[in-house]
């Protein structure tokens, strides 16, 4: 079985073929769970219904910091946060972190409000999804500063280098590939991939966005998740069997909320 570690299906693009279609399809090609991520807390209810309708799916609630500085975002504290950590369904905190190549939202509101996710996730015991992009140092420094360095969690779609990889991991974070490994340019990625210990290593698609090749400039989705998983298997010179069982004991390692029993 495989995890689809990172998806976004309360989003429009699945809602002409609809979403248990495009579940089933995951299904088939051997896909036997999903967390799907929340962007906007003021939107968090469209999240958690999506989640609702399957046993195997479960979902997390943040801001990604593009949203940092929008009114309905911007001024979320971090118990409100938590608050919504009581659903058994939410099993994550994010997408939270800092963006630095769109700039969205400022960086100073970025990393105000990656504080309050940072705190929010260790009051509650529950894993950070991180997207950082061209803020590297700021990320690192945050999670050392805030709590000492003991939130946990996963730097997701990561494509950074081997130094944030190095950082990542000392830290006790995972790092999760994806579509992105299967680019003709991403031969620095690949490294990393190689680099990283199989342990420490989560797929995921981010779909609608970052279709793997073959189906790169389509809509991705959660069956797609499977090329991602053979390139880390090619990569790694193992079996794409290893690369599925050691991925998902992964992430029911790190999403501990989740009872992996029964969870396909």
């Amino acid at each position: 079985m495989l995890v689809d570690s990172h998806c976004h299906l309360d989003y429009p693009d699945f809602a002409e073929e609809g979403l248990e279609t495009v579940v089933n399809r995951a299904k088939l090609a051997g896909v036997g769970h999903f967390l799907t991520i929340c962007t906007h807390i003021a939107e968090f209810d469209k999240v958690l219904a999506v989640a609702n309708q399957f046993p195997f799916i479960h979902c997390t609630v943040g801001t990604h910091p593009h949203h940092a500085a929008e009114p309905s975002e911007m001024n979320v504290t971090k118990d409100e946060i938590v608050a919504y950590t009581k659903n058994p369904k939410v099993v994550g905190i994010g997408e939270t972190g800092l963006d630095y190549h769109y700039n969205h939202s400022p960086p100073a509101e970025q990393q105000k409000t990656f504080t309050t996710h940072i705190e929010a996730a260790l009051e509650s015991d529950l894993p950070l999804i991180i997207h950082t992009r061209e803020a590297d140092d700021d990320t690192i420094r945050l999670l050392r500063d805030v709590g000492g360095g003991k939130a946990r969690g996963v730097m997701h779609c990561f494509s950074g280098g081997q130094k944030l990889a190095e950082e990542s991991l000392a830290l006790g974070f995972y790092i999760s590939f994806s579509g992105i490994i299967t680019f003709k340019k991403a031969d620095e990625l690949r490294e990393v991939v190689k680099y990283a210990p199989l342990e420490r290593i989560l797929v995921e698609t981010d779909c609608p966005y970052l279709a793997p090749i073959p189906y790169r400039g389509k809509r991705n989705e959660p069956s797609f998740v499977t090329y991602t998983a053979q390139m880390v298997a090619q990569l790694k010179g193992i079996a794409a069997e290893e690369v599925a069982e050691k991925t998902t004991g992964n992430f029911f390692r790190l999403f501990n909320k989740i009872k992996m029993a029964g969870a396909a």
